[in-house]
C-alpha cells in the first residue's frame, strides 16, 4: 500500500516540478516522513536525503526538456550555480549530524515564514509600487545568494525553489519562466547533496533493515516517486497547461501552506 501511495505521490511531485520547479522536494519530504514512521525521530532526516535524490533526477529530466530560449536567462550564472553546489554540500552534512527535531521544526518554520513573507511583501503577489517597480529586462540573480540559498536548500531538503521562484519573479520574470529556471538551479543544490546524503552508512539501517537505505536515501520510496513522476514531466513539458499568471502565483502560495499543515499534523 506505501508503494501505490508513492506512486500516487509521484505523479504529484511531477507536476509540482513542471509547474512550480519544486522537484518534488516539498512533496517529498512529509510523504517520505510518513512512510519511513517506523524510523521515528530520524524518518526526516532519511525523508531529507531521500528527497535530494528524487529532486536529482526530476531537475535534470525538466532542464533537458525545457525550451533553450528559457534557459538562456541563465547564461552567465556559472558563479551562482557552483555558490549554490558549495552551500548544498554544507547543509547537507549539516543535516547528518544534526538533531532530527531541528531539521522537523525548521521545515515547518521556514515554508510558514516564506507564505508570510509572498502574502505581505509586494512584488510576487502583487506589483511593486512605481517607485520600486524593477525597470527594463528581469535582473538575474546575485552570486553572492547561493553559497546561503544551497546550504538552507540541502538541510532542510526543498532543492531552493521556494527561495529562487519568489525572488526571480520579483526580478521581473513571469511564474512560468521563474519555475522553469528554478529547475536548473534546484538541479545545482540536489547534486551535492544527493551525494553527500548517499555517503557513508546510515544509522537507522541497523534496527530496520527492511527498508532499502543506502546511505540515508531510502532507494524504495524514491524509485516509486520517479516512476510516477518521470512520465508526468514527459507530457507537461510537451504541453504545458495555460495557466494565468496570477492564479498561477496564489496557487503557489497555496500549496506551500498545504505542506506546512501536513508537517504539522
Amino acid at each position: 500500500m506505501d508503494v501505490v501511495a508513492l506512486l500516487g505521490i509521484g505523479l504529484l511531485t511531477g507536476v509540482t516540478t513542471v509547474l512550480f520547479g519544486f522537484g518534488g522536494g516539498f512533496v517529498a519530504v512529509p510523504v517520505v516522513v510518513w512512510t519511513d514512521s517506523a524510523l521515528g525521530a530520524d524518518a526526516i532526516r532519511v525523508a531529507t536525503a531521500t528527497s535530494a535524490l528524487v529532486m536529482v533526477v526530476n531537475a535534470a529530466f525538466a532542464t533537458a526538456v525545457t525550451p533553450r530560449r528559457v534557459l538562456a536567462a541563465l547564461r552567465g550564472g556559472g558563479p551562482l550555480l557552483v555558490l549554490l553546489g558549495v552551500g548544498a554540500a554544507a547543509g547537507a552534512l549539516a543535516a547528518r549530524h544534526a538533531p532530527a527535531g531541528l531539521i522537523r521544526w525548521a521545515f515547518v518554520a521556514y515554508v510558514a515564514l516564506t507564505v508570510v513573507d509572498l502574502l505581505l511583501r509586494p512584488g510576487f503577489l502583487r506589483p511593486r509600487a512605481p517607485a520600486e517597480a524593477a525597470p527594463g529586462t528581469p535582473r538575474p540573480l546575485p552570486a553572492a545568494v547561493g553559497a546561503p540559498v544551497g546550504a538552507v536548500a540541502a538541510f532542510l531538503g526543498v532543492g531552493g525553489s521556494v527561495m529562487t521562484v519568489p525572488a526571480m519573479r520579483r526580478a521581473g520574470h513571469t511564474m512560468h519562466v521563474a519555475t522553469a529556471l528554478a529547475n536548473p538551479l534546484t538541479l545545482a543544490i540536489a547534486l551535492p547533496a544527493a551525494a553527500v546524503f548517499l555517503g557513508g552508512s546510515g544509522d537507522p539501517a541497523g534496527p530496520h533493515p527492511h527498508l532499502a537505505l543506502v546511505g540515508l536515501v531510502d532507494l524504495r520510496a524514491a524509485g516509486a516517486l520517479l516512476v510516477g513522476a518521470l512520465p508526468v514531466i514527459a507530457v507537461l513539458r510537451r504541453r504545458p497547461p495555460h495557466i494565468p499568471d496570477r492564479l498561477y502565483a496564489w496557487t503557489y502560495v497555496a500549496l506551500l501552506a498545504a505542506v506546512a499543515v501536513a508537517m504539522v499534523l
